[in-house]
């Protein structure tokens, strides 16, 4: 197992906790910023898909496990970031990609799932078997899930190159993968006897099922520490309402807890986080909602440059494919006409970031380059429309500017996972 996913337990009792940032994006320019962020930092880069994006039948991406891990390699060998500071990861390894199938089915796909993740090289493994499938109920109860989980896990032992790398994560307290789609004024944290629960209910199950070693390397458990962010809010972690379950850690001994949606939190809540046993921040969303802010900032810098370009392009190409092809936001988005289309440019569930591989999203991208190459922005114009990024990058080129953008969110989560 690797040893920045092995010490989080260790470093907490010793007083000196540490933690890792979770990227878990498919975006290209997003996984090239992690690398090079890690590479620049001399840390561990952890880079993870989630069962609806990568699978053995391409999810969403087109990608396999196998395609997934090419890529990040073959960016992590260009960047110069050495092998064994690269760990890949699987969020939400289970059924929920099938779960309009009976359980049956559902599992035996989450089961080749599994093994194309673990034969692929992936070494961080989320068992969620949380979801409910076709006629059971939306969640299920913690000895269904455990059943599910070791089920699971049997498949990724027996398949893995080498099962001591391994490193599992557990739990059934799984927020909305990608934020959720309405305002939140408060999320309650997990209560300690539920996360108690869940680690005795996987342990008891895993034993029973001759899957001791397997435990042992459970390292976390999925709880909700009370962070979330909606379509146009955020609910900030509050370190006094998780107390309790911040405390519940001192009976799990080995364990952490692993925070999911931590996405445009305050750096004082991500550095409380950590300090608090959650250090495995997961964020995706932010990155790309980064990436798109950046995109869109140039898009209106090339018009104002050369007003041959038009009056934002990109953003009239985007607007028009997601109309035309309204499946990634349409059931997540409410409200009048208005409030959709601010949401799907601008919501921080972000779901724009399913439309950029789209050839149509891609050849806007490609024109925006063109317009831009060989220009310098100047600072003034730069900063209108780049606020926050340093102005001399205004020569760098698009992909750089890009890449700053996604840097800047990963430099908060270095600040509270590397304090």
């Amino acid at each position: 197992m690797h040893p920045a996913l092995r010490d989080l337990a260790e470093s907490r009792k010793r007083g000196r906790p540490r933690g890792i940032t979770s990227v878990c994006s498919a975006h290209p320019l997003v996984i090239r910023a992690a690398i090079r962020h890690g590479v620049a930092h001399g840390a561990a880069v952890l880079i993870e898909a989630t069962c609806n994006q990568v699978n053995q039948e391409g999810g969403y991406t087109g990608m396999t496990p196998a395609d997934f891990a090419r890529l990040v390699r073959a960016m992590a060998a260009e960047e110069g970031l050495a092998g064994e500071n690269l760990i890949l990861g699987g969020d939400h390894l289970g059924p929920n990609p099938w779960k309009s199938l009976p359980a049956e089915e559902a599992m035996a796909r989450a089961g080749a799932m599994m093994r194309a993740y673990v034969e692929a090289g992936f070494e961080k493994i989320h068992l969620d078997a949380s979801m409910g499938c076709k006629g059971e109920p939306p969640a299920l109860g913690d000895e269904v899930v455990a059943a599910r989980a070791a089920q699971l896990a049997a498949i990724a032992e027996k398949h893995a190159p080498d099962p001591a790398r391994l490193a599992y994560v557990i739990g059934t307290e799984v927020p909305v993968p990608g934020g959720a789609d309405h305002v939140l004024d408060h999320v309650t944290p997990t209560s300690p006897e539920a996360a108690w629960n869940t680690v005795a209910v996987h342990r008891d199950t895993f034993r029973r099922e001759g899957l001791e070693s397997a435990f042992d390397r459970v390292i976390a458990a999925v709880v909700q520490p009370g962070v979330e962010f909606g379509n146009a809010n955020v609910v900030a972690y509050d370190r006094q309402a998780a107390a309790r379950l911040s405390a519940a850690l001192d009976r799990l001994d080995r364990l952490v807890f692993e925070a999911h949606s931590t996405d445009y939190q305050p750096p004082e809540a991500l550095s409380a986080l950590v300090r608090d046993g959650y250090p495995i921040l997961k964020v995706g969303p932010w990155l790309t909602f980064a990436l798109r802010e950046a995109l869109y900032g140039l898009d209106l810098v090339a018009g104002e440059l050369d007003p041959s370009y038009g009056s934002r392009p990109l953003y009239q190409a985007m607007e028009a494919l997601m109309q035309s092809e309204p499946g990634h936001w349409r059931g997540h988005y409410h409200g009048e006409e208005a409030e959709q289309r601010l949401h799907r440019h601008y919501s921080y569930s972000d779901r724009i970031r399913y439309y950029w591989p789209h050839e149509t999203a891609q050849a806007a991208i490609g024109r925006l380059q063109r317009a831009l190459e060989g220009r310098t922005i100047p600072e003034p114009l730069f900063s209108q429309f780049l606020p926050g990024l340093p102005a001399n990058l205004g020569h760098a080129g698009v992909d750089a500017i890009l890449i700053a953008a996604v840097t800047r969110v990963l430099d908060l989560y270095a600040a509270a996972t590397m304090a």
